[in-house]
This record gives C-alpha cells, structure tokens and sequence, in this order.
C-alpha cells in the first residue's frame, strides 16, 4: 500500500517539473459507471487445469481526477488517479442442486480499489473546440478490500448471514489475491469545449491468484482482472 501511494507522490512531482514546458494542459474530474470482471478458474481440484468457470462481474462506479496535456498537433496524454468501487450478488440457489428441498445460499462480493492511469492519446478535430478521442495505456491497480459473504436460505425462509471475508488478506480464503493488478486500456471518446465522455475497456496482464496457496492443488491457478468504464467530466481548470 505504501508503495502505491509513493508512485502517485512521484508522478506528480514529475508532472508539476515539466508542466510549464507544455503548450497546452487542463485538470479536470471524471465520474462514471464501471464493470471490473473477475476471471479465476475452478477452486476445485477435479476440474481440468485450464477451464474458466468462474466470472465475476461487479457493477459499480468510478471517480477520479486526471491532469490532460496535449503536445502536438492533437497528440497527448491524460494522467490520473481514480477510486473504483463495483458489488454483485448471485441469485439464491440450493447448495446441493440434487436435492431440491435443500437450503439455497447466495454470494455478496464488494471490490475497492484505486488506480494510477497514463493514457496516450490523439484528438482528431471535428470542428471549433470539438473532438473524438482515441486513447490507449497501461493502469497500475491497487486493491483496497475485495469482501465475500455467502448467506443461507433455509426452507422456512430464515436467512442467516454469512462471515464477510477480505480475499487480499483472509490467509484461509482459498481465492485469496494479489493486491496490486497491472491493466492495458483502449478506448475511445468526445470532447466539447470542456466537457468530455470516455469509455473504454481495460485488459489484465497479470494474473491475480497468489499461487503459493494452491500448492497441493491438481490445477494452473491462473486468471484476470478487466474493468469495462465510462465516464463523463469537465475540466476544471485549462491553459491553451
């Protein structure tokens, strides 16, 4: 955690060193919907190594803060710093789908988690102080509390919750994950004097299993972590 925090120190005292060099650069806000999909495979051994059969899709927000600079002809890029927070609940279902008059059971997952941003990108001019924009670049991710809770339903409809774990840090969750996620964005978007909308989708490029906890496992822990976003903003403050 701490180191994250020094890499968000050192970016910005790298941008304010040569932000008077710039022709052009804006601050600005962003706020927006956004998908993290958590791809694992199977925790169970009997499974084949490389199946996928576990997605997790958390519905959710994102805001943040970003520094635009443009340098020239249309070709710049765009830092940040945001805060992500996505949720899902599964459907209730029987523990045991062969017996039909067993208890079901439903998972609550919550995910936070902050990302520092560097986004490459070209705005092509359609007319006076309107654009599209193409961007594309790397995320460093940092996560914060990714929480699992899975309540019973008994047949009298008696709902008992269940113990909440942090799977970056619950030494007895078998899923547990690596903290920190490396992502590659692409993404597209317009911009109108000083309001803009991106949306684009973000690739993992490391797998999030620590795999020192499935070592008496007949299986390859691997998986990803993506985050599809969109988000709208203004610039708050811009020199031309």
């Amino acid at each position: 955690m701490r180191k994250f925090f020094v890499t968000i120190a050192a970016v910005c005292l790298a941008v304010y060193a040569w932000a008077a060099e710039i022709p052009a650069q804006r601050v600005g806000v962003q706020i927006g919907w956004a998908q993290p999909i958590l791809r694992l495979n199977s925790p169970i051994a009997s499974y084949p190594k490389d199946s996928l059969v576990d997605v997790t899709k958390l519905n959710g927000f994102k805001v943040g803060l970003m520094y635009d600079a443009s340098y020239i002809a249309g070709f710049g890029s765009t830092i940040g710093v945001n805060y992500t927070f996505g949720a899902a609940t599964t459907p209730w279902a029987a523990i045991n789908p062969g017996i039909s008059t067993h208890p079901q059971a439903q998972t609550l997952t919550t995910y936070h988690e902050m990302e520092v941003f560097v986004d490459w990108q070209y705005k092509f001019e359609l007319a006076k102080e309107t654009y599209i924009i193409l961007y594309s670049g790397p995320t460093i991710q940092c996560g914060l509390q990714i929480n699992t809770r899975k309540d019973r339903k008994e047949l009298d409809g008696t709902v008992t919750k269940g113990v909440e774990t942090n799977r970056f840090v619950d030494q007895t969750v078998n899923e547990q994950l690596n903290r920190i996620n490396v992502t590659w964005g692409v993404g597209a978007g317009f911009q109108y004097k000083r309001y803009f909308l991106r949306g684009g989708y973000d690739f993992g490029l490391i797998n999030p299993y620590k795999n020192d906890q499935f070592e008496n496992m007949d299986r390859n822990t691997r998986g990803r972590l993506d985050q599809w976003s969109i988000k709208i903003g203004a610039y708050i403050w811009y020199e031309d």
